[in-house]
């Protein structure tokens, strides 16, 4: 499959399902860096809670979640944090697919919601697709992502596809195309949870680290509560 410059077409949200806002998170790099400074640096990905420096900066009224609060509305709430950390040690890749859990505190009899997993200690759940796509992912980028890095790949258009049949995902993405979302350190790329993407290993590994933050503004239906970040 064909991969898109960036230079050919501006992805927007509304349209694309991903959109670029550059800069948006460069006054906050060493902040950021510095919270995570304690996390380990040869894992690929981290589930991470519990760090009041970074629930501060990304929550609705926080410097960096008051954008996303300013499309999702103002009962936005960050729902899931990971630490992707990508090098020449820890250089792998990731097929197609389409995000489809959510993490949450409690385990309750909900119709649509299942099936139920643990993932790093964490209660993991699949709800009704109809609520991902009511949910935004931002990435925020610590460290540049050119082609040769390993930068996401997504397929522009894909958000609107509801839930993708494992069995038609190539599928979709030949038919919706590629697009590589290359980043400054600062960069933040946001997208719409469900949309397909994928990354490839680094063809010149250097260190890749990328704050990954869902957001929902609903609560969870049946007494089933989101655990936050």
């Amino acid at each position: 499959m064909s991969v898109i410059s960036t230079e050919d077409r501006t992805l927007k949200l509304d349209r694309d399902g991903a959109e670029l806002w550059r800069g948006a998170a460069s006054g906050y790099l060493e902040a950021i860096v510095r919270a995570l400074a304690s996390q380990p640096g040869d894992q690929a990905g981290i589930r991470l809670t519990g760090i009041p420096e970074l629930s501060e900066l990304l929550g609705a009224r926080g410097s960096i979640g008051v954008l996303v609060a300013g499309v999702l509305g103002p009962a936005t709430r960050p729902v899931r944090m990971i630490l992707f950390d990508k090098s020449a040690t820890t250089n792998w890749a990731l097929g197609w697919h389409q995000d489809r859990t959510i993490v949450v505190r409690n385990r309750e009899k909900v119709p649509g919601f299942g099936p139920w997993t643990t993932k790093s200690g964490l209660l993991h759940v699949a709800p009704p697709i109809g609520l991902l796509e009511r949910m935004m992912t931002i990435r925020i980028h610590l460290d540049p992502v050119p082609e040769t890095n390993a930068p996401l790949l997504i397929a522009p258009g894909s958000h609107r596809l509801g839930r993708v049949p494992e069995s038609q995902i190539e599928l979709a993405v030949g038919r919706h195309g590629v697009r590589a979302c290359l980043a400054h350190a600062g960069d933040i790329w946001v997208y719409s949870t469900p949309i397909l993407h994928a990354s490839d290993a680094a063809i010149e590994p250097l260190r890749r680290r990328v704050l990954q933050v869902d957001y929902a503004a609903e609560e969870l239906p049946g007494g089933v509560e989101w655990l936050g970040i």
